[in-house]
Protein backbone atom coordinates (compact mmCIF):
# COMPACT_ATOMS: atom_id res chain seq x y z
CA UNK A 1 0.00 0.00 0.00
CA UNK A 2 0.99 3.61 -0.59
CA UNK A 3 0.70 5.26 2.84
CA UNK A 4 0.96 8.85 4.05
CA UNK A 5 1.43 9.84 7.69
CA UNK A 6 0.40 13.40 8.50
CA UNK A 7 2.21 15.33 11.24
CA UNK A 8 3.00 18.81 12.59
CA UNK A 9 5.44 21.22 10.96
CA UNK A 10 8.96 20.51 12.16
CA UNK A 11 8.37 16.88 13.10
CA UNK A 12 8.73 15.33 9.64
CA UNK A 13 12.28 13.98 10.20
CA UNK A 14 11.33 12.47 13.55
CA UNK A 15 8.27 10.81 12.05
CA UNK A 16 10.32 9.43 9.15
CA UNK A 17 12.70 7.79 11.64
CA UNK A 18 9.76 6.25 13.48
CA UNK A 19 8.38 4.85 10.22
CA UNK A 20 11.74 3.38 9.22
CA UNK A 21 12.00 1.74 12.64
CA UNK A 22 8.64 0.02 12.01
CA UNK A 23 9.86 -1.27 8.67
CA UNK A 24 8.34 1.26 6.28
CA UNK A 25 9.85 1.23 2.76
CA UNK A 26 10.44 4.05 0.26
CA UNK A 27 10.16 6.67 3.03
CA UNK A 28 9.93 10.20 1.62
CA UNK A 29 9.60 13.40 3.65
CA UNK A 30 7.11 16.06 2.56
CA UNK A 31 5.56 19.13 4.18
CA UNK A 32 3.82 18.06 7.39
CA UNK A 33 3.68 14.55 5.95
CA UNK A 34 5.80 11.47 5.30
CA UNK A 35 4.93 9.00 2.53
CA UNK A 36 5.96 5.35 2.64
CA UNK A 37 5.04 1.85 1.50
CA UNK A 38 3.82 -1.00 3.66
CA UNK A 39 1.41 -3.89 4.07
CA UNK A 40 -1.69 -4.27 6.23
CA UNK A 41 0.37 -5.18 9.30
CA UNK A 42 2.38 -1.97 8.96
CA UNK A 43 -0.83 0.03 8.53
CA UNK A 44 -2.12 -1.35 11.83
CA UNK A 45 1.21 -0.83 13.59
CA UNK A 46 1.54 2.72 12.27
CA UNK A 47 -1.81 3.67 13.79
CA UNK A 48 -1.03 1.95 17.07
CA UNK A 49 2.64 2.83 17.56
CA UNK A 50 3.66 6.04 15.76
CA UNK A 51 4.04 8.81 18.32
CA UNK A 52 4.38 11.80 15.99
CA UNK A 53 1.68 10.96 13.42
CA UNK A 54 -1.69 12.72 13.36
CA UNK A 55 -3.34 10.29 10.95
CA UNK A 56 -2.45 7.54 8.47
CA UNK A 57 -3.87 7.77 4.95
CA UNK A 58 -3.95 5.04 2.30
CA UNK A 59 -3.60 6.43 -1.23
CA UNK A 60 -6.10 4.79 -3.61
CA UNK A 61 -5.96 6.97 -6.74
CA UNK A 62 -3.98 9.83 -8.27
CA UNK A 63 -4.42 11.93 -11.36
CA UNK A 64 -4.68 15.40 -12.83
CA UNK A 65 -7.74 17.62 -12.82
CA UNK A 66 -7.75 21.08 -14.38
CA UNK A 67 -11.39 21.85 -13.63
CA UNK A 68 -14.45 20.66 -11.73
CA UNK A 69 -15.62 18.20 -14.40
CA UNK A 70 -12.18 16.58 -14.52
CA UNK A 71 -12.13 16.20 -10.74
CA UNK A 72 -15.61 14.62 -10.81
CA UNK A 73 -14.52 12.13 -13.47
CA UNK A 74 -11.30 11.34 -11.60
CA UNK A 75 -13.22 10.50 -8.40
CA UNK A 76 -15.62 8.28 -10.33
CA UNK A 77 -12.75 6.21 -11.72
CA UNK A 78 -12.48 4.61 -8.28
CA UNK A 79 -14.71 1.60 -7.59
CA UNK A 80 -16.03 2.85 -4.25
CA UNK A 81 -17.82 -0.44 -3.52
CA UNK A 82 -14.39 -1.83 -2.61
CA UNK A 83 -14.49 0.43 0.44
CA UNK A 84 -18.14 0.91 1.44
CA UNK A 85 -21.74 -0.05 0.67
CA UNK A 86 -24.74 2.04 -0.29
CA UNK A 87 -26.10 1.72 3.26
CA UNK A 88 -22.87 3.00 4.79
CA UNK A 89 -21.93 6.59 5.63
CA UNK A 90 -19.04 8.70 4.41
CA UNK A 91 -17.25 11.99 5.02
CA UNK A 92 -14.81 13.83 2.78
CA UNK A 93 -11.96 16.04 3.97
CA UNK A 94 -10.14 18.16 1.40
CA UNK A 95 -6.94 20.20 1.40
CA UNK A 96 -6.23 22.35 -1.64
CA UNK A 97 -3.24 24.39 -2.75
CA UNK A 98 -4.29 25.34 -6.24
CA UNK A 99 -5.37 28.29 -8.34
CA UNK A 100 -7.91 25.98 -9.98
CA UNK A 101 -9.47 24.77 -6.72
CA UNK A 102 -9.34 27.59 -4.21
CA UNK A 103 -12.14 26.41 -1.93
CA UNK A 104 -11.42 23.13 -0.15
CA UNK A 105 -15.02 22.74 1.08
CA UNK A 106 -16.34 22.93 -2.47
CA UNK A 107 -13.77 20.36 -3.64
CA UNK A 108 -14.88 18.09 -0.79
CA UNK A 109 -18.55 18.55 -1.75
CA UNK A 110 -17.79 17.73 -5.39
CA UNK A 111 -15.91 14.59 -4.35
CA UNK A 112 -18.77 13.49 -2.11
CA UNK A 113 -21.26 13.98 -4.93
CA UNK A 114 -19.13 11.96 -7.36
CA UNK A 115 -18.97 9.06 -4.89
CA UNK A 116 -22.69 9.25 -4.07
CA UNK A 117 -23.68 9.46 -7.73
CA UNK A 118 -21.77 6.26 -8.48
CA UNK A 119 -23.98 4.43 -5.98
CA UNK A 120 -27.15 6.20 -7.10
CA UNK A 121 -26.58 5.13 -10.70
CA UNK A 122 -26.41 1.48 -9.60
CA UNK A 123 -28.84 1.37 -6.66
CA UNK A 124 -31.04 4.46 -7.26
CA UNK A 125 -30.12 5.83 -3.85
CA UNK A 126 -27.11 7.45 -2.25
CA UNK A 127 -25.03 6.74 0.88
CA UNK A 128 -25.52 9.22 3.71
CA UNK A 129 -23.00 11.69 5.07
CA UNK A 130 -21.80 11.36 8.66
CA UNK A 131 -19.14 13.89 9.63
CA UNK A 132 -18.65 12.47 13.14
CA UNK A 133 -18.26 8.70 12.74
CA UNK A 134 -18.49 7.69 9.07
CA UNK A 135 -17.94 4.16 7.82
CA UNK A 136 -15.45 5.66 5.36
CA UNK A 137 -13.52 8.91 5.67
CA UNK A 138 -12.09 10.06 2.34
CA UNK A 139 -9.20 12.50 2.02
CA UNK A 140 -8.66 14.65 -1.08
CA UNK A 141 -5.41 16.56 -1.58
CA UNK A 142 -4.96 18.90 -4.53
CA UNK A 143 -1.70 20.63 -5.41
CA UNK A 144 -2.07 22.75 -8.55
CA UNK A 145 -3.75 20.20 -10.87
CA UNK A 146 -2.37 17.07 -9.19
CA UNK A 147 -5.06 15.25 -7.18
CA UNK A 148 -4.61 12.47 -4.64
CA UNK A 149 -7.48 10.46 -3.22
CA UNK A 150 -6.91 8.55 0.00
CA UNK A 151 -8.91 6.82 2.69
CA UNK A 152 -8.27 7.72 6.31
CA UNK A 153 -7.36 4.68 8.40
CA UNK A 154 -7.22 6.62 11.68
CA UNK A 155 -10.51 8.56 11.64
CA UNK A 156 -10.00 10.68 14.79
CA UNK A 157 -6.63 12.43 15.00
CA UNK A 158 -3.97 10.23 16.59
CA UNK A 159 -3.01 12.99 19.02
CA UNK A 160 -6.07 11.87 20.98
CA UNK A 161 -4.41 9.19 23.09
CA UNK A 162 -7.36 8.77 25.43
CA UNK A 163 -5.57 9.60 28.69
CA UNK A 164 -6.37 13.31 28.92
CA UNK A 165 -9.28 13.37 31.35
CA UNK A 166 -8.91 17.11 31.92
CA UNK A 167 -6.39 19.83 31.15
CA UNK A 168 -5.34 23.31 32.08
CA UNK A 169 -5.77 26.13 29.58
CA UNK A 170 -3.99 25.60 26.21
CA UNK A 171 -2.35 22.20 26.91
CA UNK A 172 0.45 21.11 24.61
CA UNK A 173 -0.58 18.73 21.82
CA UNK A 174 0.36 15.11 22.54
CA UNK A 175 2.02 14.66 19.15
CA UNK A 176 4.05 17.84 19.68
CA UNK A 177 5.08 16.62 23.15
CA UNK A 178 6.20 13.26 21.74
CA UNK A 179 8.09 15.05 18.96
CA UNK A 180 9.92 17.25 21.46
CA UNK A 181 10.93 14.19 23.45
CA UNK A 182 12.17 12.30 20.39
CA UNK A 183 14.07 15.37 19.14
CA UNK A 184 15.76 15.56 22.54
CA UNK A 185 16.92 11.95 22.18
CA UNK A 186 14.75 10.73 25.05
CA UNK A 187 14.82 6.92 25.27
CA UNK A 188 14.17 6.34 28.96
CA UNK A 189 17.81 5.60 29.78
CA UNK A 190 18.15 8.39 32.36
CA UNK A 191 15.87 10.25 34.79
CA UNK A 192 13.32 12.67 33.33
CA UNK A 193 12.15 15.93 34.90
CA UNK A 194 9.38 18.32 33.86
CA UNK A 195 9.50 21.17 36.38
CA UNK A 196 6.39 22.94 35.00
CA UNK A 197 4.26 19.93 34.13
CA UNK A 198 0.85 21.59 33.78
CA UNK A 199 -1.59 18.82 32.78
CA UNK A 200 1.27 16.33 32.50
CA UNK A 201 1.42 15.80 28.73
CA UNK A 202 5.24 15.92 28.41
CA UNK A 203 5.65 13.77 31.52
CA UNK A 204 3.11 11.18 30.35
CA UNK A 205 4.52 11.00 26.81
CA UNK A 206 7.98 10.56 28.37
CA UNK A 207 6.54 7.74 30.46
CA UNK A 208 4.99 6.05 27.44
CA UNK A 209 8.37 6.07 25.68
CA UNK A 210 10.28 4.93 28.77
CA UNK A 211 7.93 1.98 29.29
CA UNK A 212 7.72 1.06 25.60
CA UNK A 213 3.96 1.60 25.57
CA UNK A 214 2.38 2.19 22.17
CA UNK A 215 0.59 5.55 22.39
CA UNK A 216 -2.76 4.17 21.17
CA UNK A 217 -2.98 1.01 23.29
CA UNK A 218 -6.08 2.34 25.06
CA UNK A 219 -7.80 3.62 21.93
CA UNK A 220 -10.82 1.62 20.77
CA UNK A 221 -11.73 3.40 17.53
CA UNK A 222 -9.80 3.49 14.26
CA UNK A 223 -11.14 4.01 10.76
CA UNK A 224 -9.72 0.72 9.49
CA UNK A 225 -11.80 -1.25 12.00
CA UNK A 226 -14.86 -0.46 9.82
CA UNK A 227 -13.26 -1.33 6.48
CA UNK A 228 -14.45 -4.39 4.51
CA UNK A 229 -10.95 -5.90 4.52
CA UNK A 230 -10.39 -5.51 8.27
CA UNK A 231 -8.36 -8.49 9.57
CA UNK A 232 -9.40 -9.04 13.19
CA UNK A 233 -6.83 -11.81 13.80
CA UNK A 234 -3.96 -9.68 12.48
CA UNK A 235 -5.08 -6.67 14.53
CA UNK A 236 -5.25 -8.82 17.69
CA UNK A 237 -1.74 -10.11 16.98
CA UNK A 238 -0.36 -6.58 16.46
CA UNK A 239 -1.90 -5.43 19.76
CA UNK A 240 -0.63 -8.47 21.66
CA UNK A 241 2.90 -7.90 20.37
CA UNK A 242 2.72 -4.24 21.40
CA UNK A 243 1.53 -5.22 24.89
CA UNK A 244 4.42 -7.67 25.20
CA UNK A 245 6.90 -4.83 24.68
CA UNK A 246 5.68 -2.87 27.72
CA UNK A 247 8.35 -2.77 30.44
CA UNK A 248 9.04 -0.95 33.72
CA UNK A 249 10.94 2.35 33.34
CA UNK A 250 14.68 2.15 33.91
CA UNK A 251 14.79 5.50 35.77
CA UNK A 252 12.56 7.95 37.60
CA UNK A 253 9.98 10.17 35.89
CA UNK A 254 9.36 13.37 37.87
CA UNK A 255 6.80 16.12 37.39
CA UNK A 256 6.52 19.35 39.38
CA UNK A 257 4.24 22.37 39.28
CA UNK A 258 3.47 25.28 41.58
CA UNK A 259 -0.31 24.80 41.20
CA UNK A 260 -2.32 22.26 43.19
CA UNK A 261 -4.70 21.86 40.25
CA UNK A 262 -1.87 21.00 37.88
CA UNK A 263 -0.52 18.31 40.21
CA UNK A 264 -3.99 16.80 40.59
CA UNK A 265 -4.66 16.83 36.83
CA UNK A 266 -1.28 15.27 36.06
CA UNK A 267 -1.95 12.49 38.56
CA UNK A 268 -5.41 11.83 37.07
CA UNK A 269 -4.12 11.81 33.50
CA UNK A 270 -1.18 9.57 34.42
CA UNK A 271 -3.60 7.12 36.00
CA UNK A 272 -5.72 7.14 32.82
CA UNK A 273 -2.54 6.38 30.85
CA UNK A 274 -1.68 3.47 33.14
CA UNK A 275 1.38 5.29 34.51
CA UNK A 276 0.27 6.12 38.04
CA UNK A 277 2.99 3.86 39.53
CA UNK A 278 5.71 5.06 37.14
CA UNK A 279 5.54 8.85 37.52
CA UNK A 280 6.04 10.97 40.61
CA UNK A 281 4.26 14.33 40.81
CA UNK A 282 4.78 16.99 43.46
CA UNK A 283 3.76 20.59 44.07
CA UNK A 284 6.84 22.81 44.05
CA UNK A 285 7.93 26.09 42.49
CA UNK A 286 10.79 25.78 40.02
CA UNK A 287 12.90 28.39 41.79
CA UNK A 288 12.87 26.19 44.91
CA UNK A 289 13.28 22.88 43.15
CA UNK A 290 16.26 20.67 43.84
CA UNK A 291 17.09 17.96 41.28
CA UNK A 292 15.49 14.60 42.11
CA UNK A 293 18.49 12.83 40.54
CA UNK A 294 22.14 13.74 39.96
CA UNK A 295 21.82 13.83 36.16
CA UNK A 296 19.04 13.50 33.65
CA UNK A 297 16.92 15.13 30.99
CA UNK A 298 14.85 18.21 31.85
CA UNK A 299 12.20 19.55 29.47
CA UNK A 300 9.86 22.44 30.20
CA UNK A 301 7.09 24.34 28.46
CA UNK A 302 6.99 27.61 30.46
CA UNK A 303 4.39 30.39 30.02
CA UNK A 304 4.95 32.43 26.87
CA UNK A 305 3.64 35.75 28.34
CA UNK A 306 -0.10 35.76 27.68
CA UNK A 307 -0.83 36.62 31.32
CA UNK A 308 2.45 38.28 32.31
CA UNK A 309 3.57 41.80 31.45
CA UNK A 310 6.82 42.14 29.49
CA UNK A 311 9.00 42.98 32.50
CA UNK A 312 7.67 40.02 34.47
CA UNK A 313 8.18 37.51 31.64
CA UNK A 314 11.78 38.65 31.17
CA UNK A 315 12.52 38.24 34.87
CA UNK A 316 10.75 34.89 34.87
CA UNK A 317 12.93 33.50 32.07
CA UNK A 318 16.02 34.96 33.74
CA UNK A 319 15.07 33.03 36.88
CA UNK A 320 14.81 29.86 34.79
CA UNK A 321 18.36 30.35 33.51
CA UNK A 322 19.71 31.05 36.99
CA UNK A 323 18.04 27.98 38.47
CA UNK A 324 19.28 25.72 35.68
CA UNK A 325 22.82 27.00 36.12
CA UNK A 326 22.85 26.82 39.91
CA UNK A 327 20.96 23.58 40.55
CA UNK A 328 20.86 21.39 37.46
CA UNK A 329 24.51 20.75 36.67
CA UNK A 330 24.83 17.50 34.74
CA UNK A 331 21.45 17.82 33.05
CA UNK A 332 20.48 18.37 29.43
CA UNK A 333 17.79 21.05 29.66
CA UNK A 334 15.32 21.83 26.88
CA UNK A 335 12.87 24.73 26.75
CA UNK A 336 10.09 25.24 24.22
CA UNK A 337 8.67 28.76 23.98
CA UNK A 338 6.96 31.08 21.54
CA UNK A 339 8.41 34.12 23.29
CA UNK A 340 11.75 34.52 21.51
CA UNK A 341 12.81 37.76 23.29
CA UNK A 342 12.12 36.12 26.66
CA UNK A 343 14.20 33.08 25.68
CA UNK A 344 17.20 35.38 25.34
CA UNK A 345 16.77 36.28 29.02
CA UNK A 346 17.61 32.70 29.99
CA UNK A 347 21.21 33.85 29.57
CA UNK A 348 22.67 30.44 28.72
CA UNK A 349 24.45 29.33 25.57
CA UNK A 350 22.30 26.92 23.58
CA UNK A 351 23.71 23.91 21.75
CA UNK A 352 20.65 23.16 19.57
CA UNK A 353 17.66 25.15 18.28
CA UNK A 354 14.64 23.79 16.41
CA UNK A 355 11.61 25.57 14.94
CA UNK A 356 8.28 24.03 15.93
CA UNK A 357 4.65 25.17 16.12
CA UNK A 358 2.42 24.96 19.17
CA UNK A 359 -0.90 25.41 17.42
CA UNK A 360 -0.52 28.61 15.41
CA UNK A 361 2.34 29.86 17.59
CA UNK A 362 5.83 29.67 16.10
CA UNK A 363 8.14 28.30 18.80
CA UNK A 364 11.76 27.49 19.41
CA UNK A 365 12.89 24.30 21.09
CA UNK A 366 16.25 25.11 22.64
CA UNK A 367 18.79 22.82 24.27
CA UNK A 368 21.16 23.86 27.08
CA UNK A 369 23.89 21.48 28.23
CA UNK A 370 24.44 22.17 31.92
CA UNK A 371 28.12 21.38 32.44
CA UNK A 372 30.00 21.99 35.67
CA UNK A 373 32.23 24.94 34.78
CA UNK A 374 32.88 25.52 31.08
CA UNK A 375 32.23 22.93 28.40
CA UNK A 376 35.93 23.04 27.52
Amino acid sequence: MQLVAKTLAGLEEVLAEEIRALGGAQVEIGTRAVSFEGDQRLLYRANLELRTALRILVTIHEGRARNEDALYRLVQKVDWEQYMGVNDTLAVDAVTSSERFRHSKYAALLTKDAIADQFRKKYHRRPSVNLIAPKLRVNLYIYEDQCTLAIDSSDDSLHKRGYRIDALEAPINEVLAAGILLKSGWDGERPFVDPMCGSGTLLIEAGLIATGRAPQLQREHFGFLRWPDFNAALWAEVREQALARVRPPAHGLYGFDKEFKAVRLTQQNAMAAGLEEEVQVERKKFERLQPPAETGLLIMNPPYDERLIKEDIGAFYEMIGDQLKQSFTGYDAWIISANLPALKQVGLRSSERHQLFNGALECRLVKYEMYAGSKK
